[in-house]
């Protein structure tokens, strides 16, 4: 259950700091999603009953506080002059309820279509990456890739892989992920600085237990 709830927390608090970090949202742009996050994580606590493991509520309350988190944090990568395709936000309504399989097929359905919209993608990658209990599919590092290869500028392909490994415990590729990130990101990109202190964070962790180095 503990670990229910800091894949929860994470998330959300992983979505805030790239949107601090990366998109440099101003004061009141950074309260609105603040609160967003944190009524998301007050809405678990409440319906989630998280001190009673043995309800099944509980798994499909943290699945959809997760949703709330990815389908937020990815959002906010996105300035949109335009309104997202209608497959986008019905998705996105499956993934804020936990229903990750339905919002997967959805965008594959959608991306037949629209082949070349990058936010598809990555609403893709993070949707098989829920659907997979926040592990790593061979499907869902292909979504990443082509989101990456549409713009290999955009950071949140490889933001969100490496944040996706991070939570499934392989550290090792989450840190590399996010190293390559940094190596190919130009000095100023907003987000280097932020990622450089995780990749050394992450380094140190290794370096304290060095058994991570085998997974």
């Amino acid at each position: 259950m503990i670990g229910g709830w800091l894949a929860v927390a994470a998330l959300a608090l992983a979505a805030f700091a790239f949107a601090a970090v990366v998109l440099r949202l101003p004061r009141e742009g950074m309260t609105l999603f603040g609160a967003v996050l944190v009524a998301g994580l007050a809405g678990y606590a409440w319906q989630g009953s998280p001190g009673q493991p043995s309800a099944p509520k509980v798994a499909a309350v943290a699945a959809g506080g997760e949703g709330e988190a990815m389908v937020d944090g990815r959002s906010a990568l996105f300035d949109r002059t335009l309104p997202p395709p209608n497959y986008l936000v019905t998705s996105d309504a499956f993934a804020r309820r936990g229903q990750f399989g339905d919002a997967a097929a959805l965008l594959q359905k959608g991306l037949r279509d629209n082949p070349r919209d990058l936010e598809s993608w990555l609403a893709l990658g993070l949707a098989l990456v829920g659907h997979a209990d926040g592990f790593v599919t061979p499907a869902a590092l292909q979504a990443f890739g082509r989101a990456r290869a549409i713009d290999p500028a955009h950071p949140g392909a490889e933001y969100f892989l490496g944040f996706a490994y991070l939570q499934s415990g392989e550290i090792v590729a989450a840190r590399n992920v996010w190293a390559g990130l940094v190596e190919r990101s130009p000095a100023d990109a907003p987000w280097r600085e932020g990622l450089t202190a995780e990749v050394a964070r992450l380094d140190d962790m290794i370096a304290r237990a060095p058994m991570l180095k085998g997974r």
